[in-house]
């Protein structure tokens, strides 16, 4: 699988961004991050942050955070 969604169970932010892949159609694979910030190695490793939602975009070597970008670029990008 290509597109990687980094994310907490129930946030907000996680959750628009589901959506959007979801209505758009892009299949993709959540990997489910720990609430605590400390513990969040992965998401550190990949994006150089602990914050959710990050999405990762390997076959166009995209990786960003902040859930208003990533909609986007879901909407413009891989819809």
């Amino acid at each position: 699988m290509s597109i990687t969604l980094y994310a907490l169970d129930g946030c907000p932010y996680c959750e628009n961004v589901e959506a959007a892949l979801d209505d758009h159609g892009v299949e993709y694979e959540t990997e489910w991050v720990e609430a605590l910030h400390s513990t969040r190695d992965e998401v550190k490793r990949v994006s150089g942050q602990r914050s959710v939602p990050v999405l990762v975009d390997d076959e166009r070597g995209v990786t960003m955070g902040e859930s208003d970008n990533i909609v986007e670029y879901v909407e413009t990008s891989l819809a």
